[in-house]
């Protein structure tokens, strides 16, 4: 299951970005906010180059499931 609502939406990069900023105002603390927040735009600068669309899909689905995975994690602790 998605980490929020409008996953199966996300196509592009930008989508993506965007996407995983939202997904960061779940977690619980600002600390952790602000580790990922910093991760996510280390990630989607390393990635900018990134042309072949097959590549960028894949991309996409792992940070989804990613993303899905830590808030799992971290709603799990409260």
């Amino acid at each position: 299951m998605p980490p929020l609502a409008g996953a199966e939406l996300v196509h592009t990069p930008l989508q993506l970005y965007r996407y995983l900023l939202r997904c960061c105002r779940q977690l619980p603390s600002t600390a952790m906010q602000q580790h990922y927040r910093h991760a996510i735009r280390q990630g989607y600068n390393s990635h900018s180059d990134e042309d072949d669309p097959e590549r960028i899909q894949m991309i996409i689905q792992r940070a989804i499931a990613d993303a899905d995975w830590i808030l799992d994690k971290y709603t799990k602790m409260k």
